[in-house]
């Protein structure tokens, strides 16, 4: 498989995992650097991590864990987008310094958006690609429009903090029902 290809899959794959980071940066204030990374290393190391897996998985699971990875992301898109809604509509006033990037709230969503990687890397097994190159440039992809994401979300949640988290909780939540269809 052509490197550029591979790149074109990675853009892909990092959609959910940009998607989300701008949902992290919605409650961001100030220089959000550490939290843009942070997001990029979660986001990064499990887009790069999961192909690993399904590649070596390969032979052991095949089509049965694509029917159920859907599911599992749909849930956990679902509880996170909308714990995000109900936090949206509560009356009381958000704490902007809340713990975006705290670990039980970045590695179930790590893990939802990269279930989609996880069966890229069983096709990658079937395709003879050499994995080691192609989670890198699926890894280095997520991380940088990660990190990004997080920077977009603080310039649009610091002036409409509100809408934008009930707009990313909702986004969360579509992602999750169209991983079902």
């Amino acid at each position: 498989m052509h490197p550029i290809q591979i790149f074109i899959i990675a853009l892909g794959l990092a959609t959910d995992a940009f998607a989300a980071s701008v949902c992290i940066g919605l409650n961001s204030y100030g220089d959000n650097t550490k939290k843009a990374l942070v997001s990029g290393l979660y986001f990064g190391g499990f887009q790069g991590l999961m192909p690993v897996i399904g590649f070596f998985a390969a032979s052991f699971l095949g089509d049965d864990f694509h029917q159920v990875g859907h599911w599992i992301a749909f849930a956990l898109l679902l509880l996170i987008g909308t714990k995000m809604i109900w936090d949206s509509l509560k009356n009381s006033e958000q704490d902007s310094n809340s713990p975006a990037i705290s670990a039980t709230r970045m590695l179930p969503l790590a893990f939802a958006t990269s279930i989609d990687a996880l069966a890229v890397g069983v096709s990658f097994a079937l395709l003879g690609v050499s994995i080691a190159f192609a989670a890198g440039i699926i890894g280095l992809t997520t991380f940088i429009t990660s990190a990004i994401g997080v920077k977009i979300g603080t310039k649009i949640g610091n002036k409409h903090q509100k809408i934008a988290t009930l707009i990313g909780g909702l986004v969360l939540v579509i992602m999750g029902v169209l991983m079902i269809l």
